[in-house]
């Protein structure tokens, strides 16, 4: 993903978990913190993600060939995002998705 796409990304998460506080009156300072957590946990997220299909999913180790330690702070990084969201009691913000519209049955095939 380029670099402002990701940005884009971000800013649009950041807003709909913040639209979701606003939402259920939750709007503690504490909680909008969480929230910045959250999102420099998706940062390192990503660039857990770069490494792992920059480097694979096995790197040298002394002893030769070893699992991408990557891979295990993805899990753990995964697991605290899971944690904050739930601790706010919000969910993981549900993409839209779009469907094309057919005017005609000529546009089906």
């Amino acid at each position: 993903m380029h670099e402002s796409e990701r940005e884009k990304l971000r800013k649009q998460i950041e807003r709909d978990l913040k639209k979701q506080l606003k939402a259920s009156g939750t709007i503690a300072k504490y909680h909008a913190d969480l929230v910045q957590d959250y999102l420099e946990l998706w940062d390192l997220k990503n660039e857990l993600f770069d490494d792992i299909r920059d480097n694979g999913t096995k790197v040298s180790g002394m002893h030769g060939p070893k699992s991408n330690p990557s891979i295990t702070d993805l899990h753990k990084t995964n697991d605290r995002m899971l944690k904050i969201l739930e601790a706010l009691n919000l969910n993981v913000p549900k993409a839209e998705i779009k469907r094309p519209v057919y005017h005609d049955k000529s546009e089906l095939v």
